[in-house]
């Protein structure tokens, strides 16, 4: 899964390899930690902040890590191969949001609340949308030929800045969600900014994957 760099300090090459693998582990952690909480399946509620965790902590992490060149977990793989489970894991994504959407939406239906009527649920709705064009556009990186009059480069470049924008969109939306009602409700403490930091560092790794990635290709056609 590690892979060291030739070109920069060991300790700096060890560094990014140990935020990876922290990454790893802080996306799972987080997701068997909501998951034990909501305890899927006793109510419609419950399945809300199961698939929404698994979709923006699980998924999308990990079909971003797959392209570190310190962590990914698939690091023998073909470049081509890695773009198609990047892009069945961001499907597995978009539809447990959605489903993780409709839960919510029918549950709060049946006991006559109001609809997107906070900030997490807005923006929830709103990173479940960009999700969903993300992955339509991301099509020509699949299909060539569906990239008539634009240089692949160029739409590399543009899928990676709306993929972290979406990134960032599913972080916040986790964010918020653990400053709900049902979340403070059930955990406090400690465990509440433990809970916290997962997000948000495994968004600080991934936004540093993405530029860190973008700045070396700069560098290299300039």
């Amino acid at each position: 899964m590690a892979k060291l760099s030739e070109s920069e300090p060991r300790i700096y090459s060890y560094g990014k390899v140990a935020c990876g693998i922290l990454t790893h582990v802080l996306c799972v952690v987080f997701t068997v930690f909501i998951t034990a909480l909501a305890k899927p399946g006793t109510s419609l509620f419950s399945w809300h902040p199961f698939l929404m965790t698994l979709a923006f902590s699980l998924f999308m992490t990990e079909a971003v890590l797959l392209f570190s060149p310190h962590c990914s977990p698939i690091p023998k793989l073909s470049h081509k191969t890695k773009v198609r489970v990047h892009w069945i894991l961001q499907c597995l994504c978009a539809s447990c949001a959605t489903l993780g959407l409709a839960s919510v939406f029918y549950n709060k239906h049946l006991n006559g609340k109001p609809h997107f009527a906070s900030w997490h649920s807005l923006v929830g709705l709103g990173t479940l949308c960009v999700v969903g064009v993300q992955s339509l556009a991301a099509l020509p990186l699949l299909y060539h030929s569906l990239a008539k009059g634009w240089s692949l480069a160029r739409l590399k470049r543009y899928h990676a800045a709306s993929g972290l924008v979406t990134y960032l969109l599913g972080s916040v939306s986790l964010l918020l969600g653990i400053c709900s009602v049902w979340f403070t409700g059930a955990v406090g403490g400690y465990t509440w900014y433990l809970a916290a930091l997962c997000p948000a560092l495994s968004t600080l790794v991934i936004m540093s994957q993405v530029s860190n990635t973008y700045m070396a290709k700069k560098r290299l056609v300039s």
